[in-house]
């Protein structure tokens, strides 16, 4: 290639285009000086991509292979290592999130089917500090662990719906996930216990 066409291959390569209006500037203060000056007061343009998700509140964009299930989104490309892949084939329910409100599972959903969709993984439960973990830990849910991702979000889902369920239906919410550790009697036990956390939170902010 000449030198003038590298020349110019590099400035162009240099430029900064603005997410707003797309227009391109020579310098990152002119950029800078243009967004604060023109797009000071508006909302942040949506993530680039084919899919829009919110997950765990916070907006995101991807370009996604049409074969990228859901679980590889969040696990692989996302980071979220919470979410886990046991079976692979949906029969376990250690890769269970919740979607638009409903537990499914990510080894099962193709990313490209979740556009627009809002999207709560293990991390999300934790980061809201939601009593199922602490009472999780406290009545010794898990010996691996490996399952106990699954199960939390599982129940999470339950308690979103039902705040006071039965023993019977939080062992019919919980049928899809197993545990090769055989937890399964101290599940309930932590369940009923964080329910009883929400409800008594409720009712003190609602006098």
């Amino acid at each position: 290639m000449p030198k003038k066409a590298m020349k110019a291959a590099a400035v162009k390569l240099t430029r900064y285009a603005c997410p707003y209006c797309q227009n391109t500037f020579e310098s990152f203060e002119e950029i800078k000086s243009h967004i604060l000056a023109a797009h000071a007061a508006d909302e942040l343009p949506e993530p680039e991509g084919n899919i829009h998700v919110v997950i765990n509140g916070q907006k995101h964009g991807f370009r996604v292979e049409p074969d990228w299930t859901l679980h590889y989104l969040i696990h692989d490309v996302l980071g979220l290592t919470g979410t886990k892949l046991m079976c692979d084939h949906g029969a376990c329910g250690s890769c269970t999130v919740i979607m638009n409100g409903r537990p499914i599972l990510s080894c099962m959903t193709l990313a490209i089917e979740c556009n627009g969709k809002r999207i709560e993984t293990v991390e999300g439960v934790a980061e809201a500090r939601h009593p199922l973990v602490e009472e999780y830990v406290k009545h010794h849910c898990m010996q691996c662990g490996y399952c106990t991702p699954g199960f939390v979000v599982t129940a999470k889902a339950l308690l979103d719906r039902n705040l006071n369920p039965t023993e019977q239906e939080i062992r019919e919410a919980l049928g899809g996930n197993l545990c090769r550790c055989g937890t399964y009697p101290q599940h309930p036990k932590a369940i009923l216990s964080a329910a009883k956390i929400l409800r008594e939170a409720w009712h003190d902010s609602h006098p």
